[in-house]
């Protein structure tokens, strides 16, 4: 199943229930100290064919099934996942860099969740009915599984986000080829383990590791995968589009945010500082949803200004095992050297770094000396053309600039591609819901941040992707509807 050459850990690819070693192998670090610790398959065309010919074997039986039996394989993998809450987080950590902390209270309990809700969830939607009693005619609908799920996930929250797919594509009576990032596949393949034990039939969950360009490639333009979901950047979205055109495959694509918080003079400013901080910097900054542009009413911009510096630099960052951190590591070199690129390029644009960055040094163990850290960095002074006030830069990294009317703080907030999340602060509750209406997110957070119910739609517009996920809006996704007609 797998075998430690040179102390490595060698993942090996899940097809048809077993696991099925390849022959090609790519080196996975450990963020936090730059060392390769894991050698992950790079899968091919080859690997892809066999996980949807497995997929495509079990379709007809898992579909068949109940939706109650279903769940309770759903809900035994979740019991399972949380009997090993521990050894999960802390492989999550060593694998993405995040802290141990951040993983064994978000990422893994979410991940087991997910499998909860969905099997929950799918229990309890109702399909459509209309009489037509002047023609004699009954019309329903009837909502069927689609068949070989295509599921990519990402590296900043992985088991979180591939569970997160694989839940309601399974729960709805689909069979799954995932392909995880090559960079964070090791709590996939420790889930791989346990599904045996939960009862899951053979070729029902597939994962096939390897790269966006060689297996994610084969995956989405494969024709027996009718359905694609995809969660990363934009710019790999546009590929999977192209190569799922000449299919007419189902997309749910969710992408980058260039997330706005807009904080108004009347705002709970204790309150909205804290969350702010979080909003901004949690999981390294790497969440889809994290705050990167800060726009502060001016009469109480110089107030915030300091006292936001003030938590940011109380933001710790270093060893992930070390519970008094608040973050880890980046995910690896070259997005480390991207996201200071940014810095670089706010500065010689005439910002102004107030913290983390260039600035305040991080004090590391020996043992995390090569890794790829961080600090929590502030920046001000920048116009909101910048590149850096317009692209995504998915590290710890967040620019405040300051706003006089309501009027122009939407029209700061809209004035980039993306459209994911946005959060306001204010006590009004009537400029909060006009802030609502008016700003063009997927999801608008009032004097919060994060809070999820998983009923509700999840994703963005503009940039920021195509369809919505969560209760129904993934049942619906993962379904196809049929709209019946009886004459009686």
């Amino acid at each position: 199943m797998t075998s430690q050459k040179s102390s490595f850990l060698v993942l090996d690819n899940f097809i048809g229930g077993e696991f099925v070693p390849c022959d090609r192998h790519m080196d996975s670090y450990d963020p936090s100290t730059g060392e390769v610790y894991c050698k992950v398959p790079d899968s091919g065309p080859e690997e892809v064919e066999a996980a949807v010919k497995a997929a495509k074997k079990a379709f007809p039986e898992w579909s068949s099934r109940s939706p109650e039996h279903r769940a309770q394989i759903l809900n035994k993998l979740a019991d399972l996942i949380e009997e090993r809450l521990l050894e999960f987080a802390q492989a999550e950590s060593k694998d993405q860099g995040k802290t141990v902390t951040f993983a064994r209270n978000v990422d893994i309990p979410r991940s087991a969740y997910n499998f909860r809700f969905f099997a929950s969830s799918v229990l309890h939607h109702t399909t459509d009915c209309s009489q037509m009693d002047h023609l004699g005619c009954l019309n329903y609908t009837i909502r069927c599984p689609v068949g070989v799920a295509g599921l990519i996930s990402p590296w900043n929250l992985p088991l979180y986000l591939l569970t997160w797919k694989i839940a309601p594509a399974i729960a709805t009576g689909n069979t799954v080829v995932a392909k995880p990032s090559e960079m964070t596949s090791v709590t996939a393949w420790m889930m791989c383990k346990l599904m045996q034990k939960a009862g899951m039939p053979p070729g029902v969950v597939n994962i096939v590791f390897g790269s966006g360009p060689r297996a994610g490639n084969a995956l989405v333009g494969h024709p027996d995968v009718p359905l694609v979901s995809f969660t990363g950047s934009t710019l790999t979205a546009q590929r999977i589009t192209e190569r799922s055109a000449p299919y007419c495959k189902k997309l749910s694509l969710e992408l980058g945010g260039k997330n706005p918080a807009i904080i108004f003079a009347d705002a709970d400013l204790d309150q909205c500082i804290q969350t702010t901080v979080r909003s901004s910097f949690s999981n390294q900054g790497e969440i889809c949803l994290c705050t990167s542009r800060i726009y502060v009413e001016r009469s109480i911009y110089d107030t915030f200004l300091e006292k936001f510096v003030a938590a940011a630099r109380k933001w710790k960052t270093g060893a992930p095992s070390d519970p008094s951190n608040n973050n880890g590591a980046l995910i690896s070199k070259e997005h480390l050297e991207k996201v200071r690129s940014f810095v670089a390029l706010a500065r010689s644009e005439g910002g102004t770094v107030h913290c983390g960055e260039g600035v305040d040094s991080l004090d590391l163990p020996e043992a995390n000396a090569n890794g790829y850290f961080m600090p929590a960095t502030v920046i001000s002074g920048l116009s909101d053309s910048s590149t850096v006030m317009q692209e995504e830069i998915f590290g710890p990294v967040t620019c405040v600039s300051p706003f006089d009317t309501e009027d122009e703080a939407v029209a700061k907030g809209n004035g980039v591609r993306y459209g994911l999340a946005a959060t306001v602060w204010s006590q009004d509750v009537g400029k909060v819901h006009r802030m609502a209406q008016r700003l063009q997110a997927g999801l608008v957070w009032t004097n919060c941040w994060l809070v999820r119910d998983l009923n509700l739609p999840f994703g963005g517009m503009k940039n920021s992707g195509v369809g919505r996920e969560g209760g129904k809006d993934s049942y619906h996704f993962f379904t196809e509807v049929k709209s019946v007609t009886i004459k009686h």
